[in-house]
């Protein structure tokens, strides 16, 4: 009796299907089946940076369009995050407005400036582009500290518990109701860039951005459409931040170069040009300082004392120790591993 040898397609619908074979809807009814214990099985502790990394996967995404599709790097996410909060913050704060439209409104200022800011991409290439992110991130966190407006002089904006309609987000758990349909939807839509003919365009330009002039690609509107995506994604979860309840105080001092540095190792970590290894990267990196900090608590009450004091450090010479692993021993991210463990059990017991 024959057998198949492998995943074969008879029609274009079946081809372009996101998923292919049984065992890819076995794994997506595992993750929904995961994703609805997660507040009813976790602790406020862990649920709380689970919301987090929801967070984190929407600006993770965004620059990993940019940066792992597009091939234009950019060292100013944090920057963007301010924008959006900034924005939204001062337009429920100060001006009234609800929820929603102050994230929207967060989300097309930050795509604005980030398009402003990537019209040095239609000239300047790899680290040239780099140090010209590097200022916006400058430009926009200096101007964070010293336009006394922003804040009306009081340094800092507080914000409110918002509402959706008659709903008021008080609770992590009702947090993360919507922070899951809204990342999935982002992550969703992303997968989903990439199988049009303008997420096609953004690769062909990483690839080689002559040979897609050549064929007729837009090149500098594209790279500075990229740019805007990007930061209004990023604007995007700026703004939520600024609404979440462990993160209502809005100050620059949440949107300084470091932080950036830390969504570029989430998508390096996680695995260039892949959307879930935006997800992984952001999972990793937001779960390992919660998970010393959460060590750290536990010693704090032993007499390991001196191992308390030296967290911090021991904190950032694990970022950096996995950061360089990865790079040595598996450029292409957790996404690429996932996909060997995968393939290892569809070709089993085959080597090849």
């Amino acid at each position: 009796m024959a057998t198949a040898t492998g995943v074969f397609h008879t029609t274009y619908r079946k081809d372009l299907a996101l998923r292919h074979t049984r065992a890819e809807y076995v794994r997506l009814g595992l993750l929904v089946a995961v994703a609805v214990w997660l507040p009813f099985g976790l602790s406020t502790y862990w649920l709380g940076w689970t919301n987090i990394i929801l967070l984190s996967v929407i600006a993770a995404i965004g620059l990993n369009i940019l940066l792992g599709y597009t091939g234009l790097i950019s060292l100013a996410t944090a920057a963007f995050l301010g924008v959006g909060a900034y924005t939204a913050a001062n337009l429920k704060v100060f001006y009234s407005w609800p929820m929603i439209p102050s994230v929207l409104a967060a989300t097309v200022m930050a795509a604005l400036i980030g398009a402003f800011f990537g019209l040095p991409a239609l000239r300047l290439k790899g680290l040239y582009l780099a140090i010209s992110t590097f200022a916006a991130q400058e430009i926009l966190e200096e101007r964070f500290r010293a336009w006394k407006w922003l804040t009306r002089d009081q340094g800092t904006i507080v914000t409110t518990h918002p509402s959706i309609g008659g709903w008021k987000l008080d609770t992590k758990e009702e947090w993360y109701w919507v922070l899951l349909v809204v990342t999935g939807l982002i992550v969703w839509g992303a997968i989903n860039l990439f199988r049009t003919g303008l997420g096609r365009a953004f690769v062909a330009i990483r690839d080689q951005d002559i040979a897609a002039a050549v064929m007729g690609v837009p090149v500098g509107r594209y790279k500075v459409l990229a740019f805007s995506v990007a930061c209004g994604l990023a604007g995007f979860s700026g703004a939520m931040q600024a609404f979440y309840l462990d993160t209502q105080v809005v100050t620059w001092e949440n949107y300084v170069l470091e932080k950036s540095f830390l969504f570029v190792a989430m998508i390096i970590i996680g695995g260039l040009g892949s959307v879930s290894g935006a997800v992984y990267g952001a999972a990793f990196l937001i779960w390992l300082p919660a998970y010393i900090q959460r060590i750290g608590s536990t010693l704090r009450e032993s007499s390991f004392d001196f191992i308390v004091l030296e967290l911090p450090a021991i904190q950032l010479g694990l970022f950096g120790l996995v950061l360089v692993a990865f790079l040595l021993v598996e450029p292409r991210g957790l996404a690429r591993l996932w996909q060997r463990v995968k393939d290892y059990f569809r070709l089993w017991p085959f080597r090849y």
